[in-house]
């Protein structure tokens, strides 16, 4: 395969929404530990999280609202971030990523991105004139070695990823809330299918494992077959 291997892995709830609500400042990260029923099993997210993919796939849309523009340069970590980015992330926020990662590989189609403006020898940019998830993997994997992406973004561009069948699995911890709204994040956004013919679009997945966590959580772990 002329790509890497990817998974998407995610937090979500019952029925399928990865945030608490439609608005910036409601997030599951910073909303769940305040949650009686929820903050007690939350911690077993974040530790599988530890054991996922050494290159890991995001958006600058995602780092903004988690506060990377304004947080404090990190330590440096084993992980190489690889963000899809356009207009959320200052030229902090790219100092931000040098600073924590291994390798940094920016996907920008903004030729005025505040990444140009950065000196690093772990930045590396991927520019395309018109966004392309699939010709950015082949390059990830081709130009910087990188075999296997764990893929945590947001709803719309998840859904960039199935309909151009990129995932090879899906690892999803489902937490015990129902959260509801129709303006609310889920697991996959963006394009919704109209007609019978776009049916072949659909992810069709085989359950690999079925684990059940502590206080109410379970884990999904799927191999994508179509």
């Amino acid at each position: 395969m002329d790509r890497p291997v990817t998974t998407l892995y995610m937090l979500m709830s019952v029925d399928g929404k990865i945030s608490t609500g439609a608005a910036d400042e409601l997030d599951v990260d910073r909303d769940f530990p305040k949650i009686d029923g929820l903050k007690e099993g939350l911690h077993q997210y974040y530790e599988i999280e530890q054991t996922t993919d050494l290159w890991s796939f995001n958006t600058g849309r995602v780092q903004e609202k988690m506060g990377v523009n304004q947080m404090d340069f990190p330590p440096k970590t084993p992980v190489s971030f690889v963000l899809l980015d356009n207009s959320h992330l200052t030229e902090h926020g790219v100092r931000y990523f040098c600073a924590k990662s291994d390798q940094f590989v920016l996907i920008t189609s903004n030729r005025d991105h505040p990444a140009f403006h950065v000196k690093a020898d772990n930045l590396h940019i991927i520019y395309q004139e018109r966004t392309s998830l699939k010709d950015a993997l082949v390059c990830l994997k081709r130009d910087f070695g990188c075999e296997r992406l764990t893929v945590q973004s947001g709803g719309t561009i998840n859904g960039m990823f199935l309909r151009e069948k990129l995932f090879d699995y899906v690892d999803i911890v489902v937490a015990p809330a129902l959260i509801g709204g129709k303006d609310t994040a889920t697991l996959v956004d963006g394009r919704s299918l109209t007609s019978e013919e776009e049916l072949p679009e659909l992810g069709v997945l085989k359950l690999m494992r079925c684990e059940v966590l502590e206080d109410s959580y379970i884990r999904l772990t799927y191999g994508v077959i179509s």
